[in-house]
């Protein structure tokens, strides 16, 4: 009057296309002339518990691409959306750090009127169980002056809700841009004629 059926069985979530595979028991008694589940055990494999999001290295840098092609469309709500919940956002322009939607989305309001377009430099990319970090060295253009922005960055990107989301952005411009300007040796003997020409002023002052 019972049977058991254990082992292995998968889903698809039709509406991510996710697999989850699974252990399952069933204990079933015959009720009333019908076969009826008595028992039900469904657990998640060991091996899918700690395993996280995959993602490769390659696929970390395409995240870039997200953001940068919502910058394309100049409309700052679509690149608040690539933040995650609890995203923060420490600009590279501004001194105040954004952490929820409606002041990154502020940030990016006047940033987009310079119609920045980014380009990866160097990258290095550390993967994490549904987190991963890449950070390096990128480069704007501005579309609307035509001027080249060299700067450092950071993106932390967590799984949630289905998709890789910005948890942490921080931006800083090169320190290079603030040291002396470099000058050649030919410049340096020409400014002898700045003071030369000053002379023949007879101008004291």
């Amino acid at each position: 009057g019972w049977a058991t059926d254990m082992g292995i069985y998968e889903f698809t979530m039709g509406a991510t296309g996710d697999k989850v595979k699974a252990r399952y028991t069933y204990n079933y008694v015959q009720e009333d002339g019908v076969w009826k589940i008595q028992h039900h055990h469904s657990s998640v494999m060991p091996e899918a518990v700690d395993m996280g999001k995959p993602i490769t290295p390659d696929e970390v840098r395409g995240l870039f691409h997200l953001w940068n092609d919502a910058l394309a469309t100049l409309d700052p709500t679509k690149v608040a959306a690539r933040y995650a919940e609890k995203g923060v956002l420490l600009p590279t322009v501004s001194d105040k750090a954004r952490t929820d939607f409606h002041s990154i989305r502020e940030y990016f309001v006047n940033f987009l009127q310079l119609k920045p377009q980014g380009e990866i430099l160097e990258s290095h990319v550390t993967i994490g169980n549904n987190w991963c970090q890449d950070a390096g060295i990128y480069e704007f253009t501005m579309g609307a002056t035509g001027k080249k922005v060299k700067g450092r960055y950071s993106f932390v990107y967590v799984f949630e809700d289905g998709e890789w989301k910005i948890s942490h952005h921080h931006s800083s411009v090169m320190p290079e841009p603030t040291m002396p300007q470099a000058i050649t040796e030919e410049e340096v003997r020409n400014l002898f004629q700045l003071w030369n020409s000053a002379l023949a002023t007879e101008d004291a002052d």
